[in-house]
């Protein structure tokens, strides 16, 4: 079955996204410094409707990186410290029974927010990360056989701490397929740390920023970044790219189809931040490694040699052809 192509973006419309994607990236990063390609891949994560994976070492920014998304887009946020302890009621919410009106009420948990940040989400138990799973597929709580939708936009902020820090759990592979991207934020360089120490003496901090756009305009570019055109060829690029994965001896679970979707929907939102209405292969292979790599499954003897992800991702890459650049209206 053939799907209609949608209009693609009009000038006016590419325009007025990189005017709004680009106001919202200077005032993210008057909270995050020097970490300008960090902020522009969190908020493609954000207008490609997805879920964002931060993994790094504490007090890098992840948090005020999440903060300072939801503060510029005036969206609601809320914070889950994930601990060893944490119930999956408390992240989705609770049904109690109400003496007064004698009937039973849902509570909402903390993930009833347009931003939810899920603070070092591998040091709470499998049960209870597994709790996220339908809200960040279905943007949905379904609790007592009743469902309750999310506020929209909706993305999770997940933070991690490396794998080798004690007191951790390793994210199981369905949840990690559903996060759009995994980023790491990184140290600072000297003059921007040096930034940082003064923005604090002087008592600067998140809670300053003031918003630059609001949740319906952010909703309205969603539907927008959906019509950029992507060509056939670019599409079987990101089709091939994934099934070479799937083949490499060094991977036991390569990308899934919803890995290749996601590379689809990030590339979209990617080609409108720098002011096209259609996709080019750079998008894509700029993309490939934040959006594929965590979801490869390598191998145990691939582990043991020193492989990475982002290593086998690379090799895969260079295995496929790329397409030529090709534009709007061109298949």
């Amino acid at each position: 079955m053939t799907v209609p192509a949608q209009q693609p973006p009009t000038p006016q419309e590419v325009q007025g996204f990189v005017d709004t994607f680009g106001r919202v990236v200077s005032n993210v990063e008057l909270a995050v410094l020097g970490k300008n390609q960090v902020v522009r891949l969190a908020l493609t994560a954000l207008f490609a409707e997805g879920h964002l994976l931060i993994e790094d070492v504490p007090g890098t920014g992840k948090t005020s990186l999440a903060r300072a998304i939801a503060a510029s887009v005036q969206g609601q946020w809320r914070r889950i410290q994930f601990t060893p302890d944490l119930l999956p009621s408390d992240v989705s919410g609770v049904t109690i029974f109400n003496q007064a009106t004698r009937a039973f009420e849902f509570h909402n948990g903390p993930i009833f927010a347009n931003i939810v940040v899920a603070d070092e989400i591998n040091r709470a138990s499998p049960k209870t990360q597994s709790a996220l799973l339908e809200v960040m597929e279905e943007r949905l709580v379904t609790v007592d056989g009743t469902g309750h939708p999310v506020p929209r936009p909706f993305m999770v902020v997940a933070t991690q701490n490396p794998v080798e820090m004690d007191g951790t759990y390793r994210l199981p592979e369905a949840q990690l397929d559903r996060f759009l991207m995994r980023i790491s934020v990184g140290y600072p360089d000297e003059r921007n740390e040096v930034e940082v120490l003064r923005a604090a003496a002087a008592g600067h901090s998140v809670d300053q920023l003031h918003a630059v756009t609001d949740t319906s305009t952010v909703s309205r570019l969603v539907s927008l970044a959906s019509r950029v055109h992507i060509a056939d060829p670019l599409y079987l690029y990101a089709v091939r790219l994934a099934a070479a994965t799937r083949s490499m001896d060094e991977v036991r679970v390569g990308v899934s189809p919803r890995g290749a979707i996601s590379l689809t929907r990030a590339a979209r939102v990617w080609a409108l931040s720098n002011g096209r209405p259609y996709v080019i292969p750079e998008d894509m292979k700029e993309l490939a490694g934040p959006v594929l790599a965590h979801r490869l499954l390598l191998a145990p003897d691939a582990q043991m040699r020193g492989s990475t992800a982002d290593g086998v991702l690379r090799q895969a890459m260079e295995t496929v052809a790329v397409p030529q650049p090709v534009g709007a209206g061109s298949d």
